[in-house]
C-alpha cells in the first residue's frame, strides 16, 4: 500500500465527514493520534471539543440552536490506564466499559452497529492505543452497513503491531460528499506523520474543508514515560 500525504487526501475530500488518524512519529517517540469532526447541517456544526479528564467530549457552542443531541455529543476520547480510545460516537464508551470487563477490543464492539441515520447509516470507526513497557500497537474498527441495508452490518478490524516510525493509518466516515453520503471503503489508508505536535495540528486544520471543518483533537503520547502533549482546535470561538 502505498504512503500517502495526509494533507492530500485531506484536501481532495470536501467532506470526510469525521476522521480518525493513529500512528508514530517520524523519530519513533511518539504515538500519533487525530480526531476531526465536519458538519453540513446547522446542528453538526453547532459543536466545539472540550478537555474532560484525560479525554475529551462534545457540546453544543450554542446551546439555544442545538436541536438533537443523538449522534452529535458524545466522548470521543477517554482513556483507561495505558490505553487510548478514540471513535466517532458513544461507542467510546463502550469500549471503555468492555474492556474494564477484560473483553478485547473486538468483543466490546460486538454489541454495536453502525448509526441509526438512514438513508447514510454513517459507520461508527474506532481506534485503541496500546503502549506498554516502552512498546505501542494500535488497532482500528470500522462497523458499516452493507451496501446501504440497514439489515446487514459489516465489521472490520485492522491490528498494527510495532508500527513503522513516520506513518500511521485513516479512516473516516465518507468517501466525500453526497446523498446519501457514501460510507468509507476499504483498509484505513496508509499516511505519511511528520512534525511536531503543533506542525502535524497546523497541517491538519489547514488542511480540512474550510466551510465544513468543525473541531480537532490532536495527541502526541512520548512512548517511553506515557505522558502526552494535547492540542485542541475549534472552528467555533
Amino acid at each position: 500500500m502505498k504512503l500517502l500525504s495526509l494533507a492530500e487526501e485531506l484536501r481532495s475530500n470536501s467532506y470526510p465527514g469525521r476522521g480518525i488518524v493513529i500512528g508514530r512519529s517520524k523519530d519513533g517517540a511518539k504515538a500519533v493520534t487525530a480526531y476531526f469532526i465536519m458538519g453540513r447541517s446547522e446542528n453538526s456544526r453547532n459543536r466545539v471539543f472540550v478537555e474532560e479528564g484525560e479525554g475529551i467530549r462534545t457540546q453544543a457552542f450554542d446551546p439555544a440552536k442545538l436541536s438533537d443531541p443523538s449522534l452529535i455529543i458524545y466522548a470521543p476520547v477517554r482513556v483507561l490506564g495505558n490505553k487510548t480510545i478514540v471513535t466517532n460516537g458513544d461507542q467510546t464508551d463502550t469500549i471503555y466499559e468492555g474492556m474494564d470487563k477484560q473483553l478485547t477490543f473486538e468483543q466490546s464492539l460486538r454489541c454495536r452497529e453502525f448509526e441509526p441515520d438512514g438513508p447514510n447509516y454513517t459507520p461508527r470507526i474506532s481506534g485503541i492505543m496500546h503502549i506498554e513497557n516502552g512498546g505501542y500497537n494500535y488497532a482500528m474498527s470500522i462497523l458499516k452497513s452493507s451496501n446501504g441495508d440497514p439489515e446487514s452490518c459489516c465489521r472490520f478490524t485492522y491490528a498494527y503491531e510495532k508500527p513503522l516510525n513516520g506513518e500511521g493509518r485513516f479512516i473516516h466516515t465518507y468517501m466525500g460528499d453526497g446523498n446519501p453520503l457514501p460510507s468509507f471503503e476499504g483498509e484505513p489508508k496508509r499516511v505519511e506523520i511528520d512534525g511536531t505536535i503543533d506542525e502535524f495540528t497546523e497541517m491538519v486544520w489547514n488542511s480540512l474543508n474550510q466551510d465544513n471543518k468543525v473541531s480537532l483533537f490532536v495527541r502526541f503520547i512520548d512512548i517511553a514515560t506515557g505522558t502526552y502533549e494535547t492540542r485542541i482546535v475549534n472552528k467555533n470561538k
